[in-house]
């Protein structure tokens, strides 16, 4: 079996997570710049070729009442965008508060506001991962 990467999309950032072949732990891997729709594209296949992907999980933003707000709008059109493109089959998993918990992590933890940054992304993907690994562990 191959490994999953898990992406937390944002209008900068994309952050962007894998676990190991166990499907056990979830590590923070990198973070893409977003540019343009084609050159976020090329960078995904790119990881999913190299760290041999066979599932990308990609957070979505919902509301704290559980709905589909504008951020969520914005992420399902561009996964389903992107399912028209990859190979690799992508699904989505609720992110409530990902990003604002790990922000709370890395304060707590004294990082400069620009090594906060320069982690943040990649952190919220990792957390949003193993969120999905642990439910469908606990689920068998």
């Amino acid at each position: 079996m191959g490994v999953l990467l898990g992406f937390d999309f944002g209008q900068k950032r994309i952050g962007v997570a894998q676990a190991d072949e166990e499907l056990a732990i979830a590590t923070p891997l990198t973070t893409i710049d977003v540019r343009n729709r084609e050159q976020v594209l090329a960078e995904i296949m790119k990881l999913i070729d190299a760290q041999h992907a066979v599932k990308i999980v990609v957070g979505l933003p919902k509301t704290l009442k559980g709905e589909i707000g504008p951020a969520a709008q914005k992420v399902l059109g561009d996964v389903e965008w992107l399912k028209t493109k990859l190979q690799c089959p992508c699904v989505l998993w609720d992110e409530r508060l990902s990003t604002k918990e790990v922000e709370r992590i890395l304060l707590e933890a004294d990082l400069s506001r620009s090594r906060r940054k320069e982690v943040r992304d990649s952190l919220a993907a990792q957390r949003i991962l193993q969120s999905y690994m642990d439910f469908h562990r606990n689920q068998t």
